[in-house]
């Protein structure tokens, strides 16, 4: 898979707009992902996930392959842009006009708490370091290993486990279940 990565990369560099599509399509649910928890809206997220892409085009030409993933360089540009749009929400605060309900198979009420609650983790989210922030959304949204999470960052695997471990408890704090979390962290199987 590396190996096809940086073939698409070498053939994006020469203008293939071919390559740049299959970049795309490569890896566009998993940085939309990586924005939706960490910003207030999904339009947001469709929004920052488009800039990263733009950014991305605009500057394949110059990317160098440095022996961390490509994926590295694109979450690297999404937390740029993830901290351009909180700056610009606290100079300029907005609220979303919602759409209406999914017209998926769930009913009203449970898109109403379901949206809810991703609400809620979104805001304790937010209330994180943004380091913090991308080790939560890389290691349990995106699936990533320490390892993988490590080469993202450029961190060691002991400070992404450190780090990944207080940001669960702060996280726990947050969200109001602090006690269950720590029996969780030290391994006990009691509540």
């Amino acid at each position: 898979m590396v190996d096809l990565i940086h073939q698409l990369v070498r053939r994006a560099q020469q203008g293939d707009r071919e390559a740049i599509s299959e970049l795309y399509r490569t890896y566009v649910q998993k940085i939309y992902r990586y924005i939706a928890y960490r910003v207030s809206t999904d339009a947001d997220a469709e929004d920052l996930t488009a800039e990263v892409f733009l950014k991305m085009v605009e500057g394949i030409r110059t990317y160098r392959v440095t022996g961390a993933p490509f994926e590295a360089w694109l979450y690297r540009i999404a937390s740029a842009r993830i901290i351009d749009y909180r700056r610009r929400m606290r100079r300029h605060p907005q609220t979303e006009l919602n759409e209406g309900f999914s017209t998926g198979d769930a009913s009203p009420e449970e898109s109403m708490l379901a949206q809810q609650e991703l609400d809620v983790l979104r805001q304790a989210l937010i209330g994180l370091s943004e380091e913090q922030q991308s080790i939560l959304v890389l290691r349990f949204i995106e699936r990533k290993s320490h390892q993988e999470v490590a080469g993202i960052l450029d961190k060691s695997v002991s400070a992404v486990k450190s780090i990944q471990h207080r940001a669960l408890t702060q996280l726990a704090t947050r969200l109001g279940s602090e006690s269950k979390v720590r029996h969780y962290l030290r391994g006990s199987q009691d509540e």
